[in-house]
């Protein structure tokens, strides 16, 4: 955009070493305390309209905290990478962002950021949970002493089990195999886990059988008095943190970083975390009538121009029956010429 740029009195923009320079010594909390002030004022815009039903006719979308991790590539080592070295010898760095994401909302209310090698099941210790709320989350964050600490402090969790889990059946209860042929749960057991110095924790565990792909997948939780098939519907619910990465990577710059230092890197992650929060508000107030991507792509062309998103996508689109041709239709074969 170097070329709309005179009336604002910018005839060179800066060279994009400048920018880097500059980002080396400048902070990105205050990226972050923007957001969260943008988040704290938007609070009433941005919740209550996604998912307004009862999970199950029993939970609240409210009460309910979606939580996963993305990892953004660096070509760059200043966040250490995860997994085995490649064959050139050198591994490439990753960001890791840990995002907590209300159902009843599309823009998360926790981030933190970290190296890629970090282990997921560190964010458990971070992760201030809500008594009465219910966290949702994949196998990689598996830590029972921490689901235990939730327990008592009256919060509840939903994951899945990983395989090698060691745990005792104290209750069974084996459903009709009419009942789950075509899909449904096999099993509701109650069982005991066995944690490290010898003590153990209760929990339930949901097998159940998914209809598409007929595998089975085993749900744990500590939501004891519940029905089963509300814990399979707040897992299966977990999804939308994911399309949440992909909304965040396919439509902001993540993928080119204007700078190869730390700091100068969560800032520009900051930055499209108040964007995807921005279009959101935007996207929600004119009643979602234009994706998500068109909105976005229409900012991105008119950066420049000083354009009204919520009157371009408010404006009323006339019809045949409104439009004049004699008007707006030059006639090119004339009669009288």
């Amino acid at each position: 955009m170097e070329g709309s740029l005179s009336h604002l009195g910018v005839d060179k923009l800066p060279a994009k070493s400048t920018l880097s320079d500059a980002n080396i010594n400048r902070g990105s909390d205050v990226f972050g305390k923007l957001y969260f002030l943008l988040l704290e004022h938007y609070s009433d815009r941005l919740t209550g309209s996604y998912i307004s039903m009862m999970v199950n006719d029993e939970v609240s979308p409210e009460r309910v905290k979606i939580f996963d991790s993305t990892t953004i590539s660096l070509f760059t080592d200043v966040f250490k990478a995860a997994g085995r070295n490649p064959m050139s010898g050198k591994k490439k760095g990753g960001l890791k962002v840990q995002a907590v994401l209300p159902l009843d909302s599309k823009v998360p209310e926790v981030i933190c950021m970290g190296d890629a090698s970090e282990n997921d099941k560190d964010f458990l210790g971070q992760l201030e949970v809500v008594a009465n709320n219910i966290y949702v989350f994949d196998k990689g964050y598996v830590n029972y002493a921490i689901w235990n600490e939730w327990t008592k402090k009256g919060a509840f969790f939903v994951t899945r089990i990983n395989e090698n889990a060691n745990y005792r059946v104290l209750e069974s209860k084996l459903n009709n195999p009419i009942d789950f042929l075509g899909g449904g749960i096999i099993k509701d057991e109650i069982i005991e886990l066995k944690m490290k110095g010898g003590k153990t924790k209760s929990a339930r565990l949901i097998t159940y059988k998914d209809p598409l792909k007929g595998v089975k997948l085993r749900f744990i939780s500590n939501m004891i008095n519940f029905k089963g098939d509300t814990i399979v519907r707040l897992y299966k619910n977990r999804w939308e943190i994911e399309v949440l990465f992909k909304q965040l990577k396919q439509n902001f710059e993540l993928g080119y970083f204007f700078s190869d230092s730390s700091e100068g890197i969560k800032t520009q992650v900051w930055i499209a975390l108040i964007s995807n929060l921005i279009f959101t508000v935007i996207h929600k107030q004119v009643k979602e009538c234009e994706q998500f991507l068109t909105i976005v792509s229409m900012a991105s062309t008119n950066l420049s121009s000083y354009t009204s998103l919520l009157k371009i996508n408010e404006a009323k689109k006339w019809d045949a029956g409104d439009r004049d041709v004699e008007i707006v239709q030059l006639d090119l074969f004339n009669s009288d010429g």
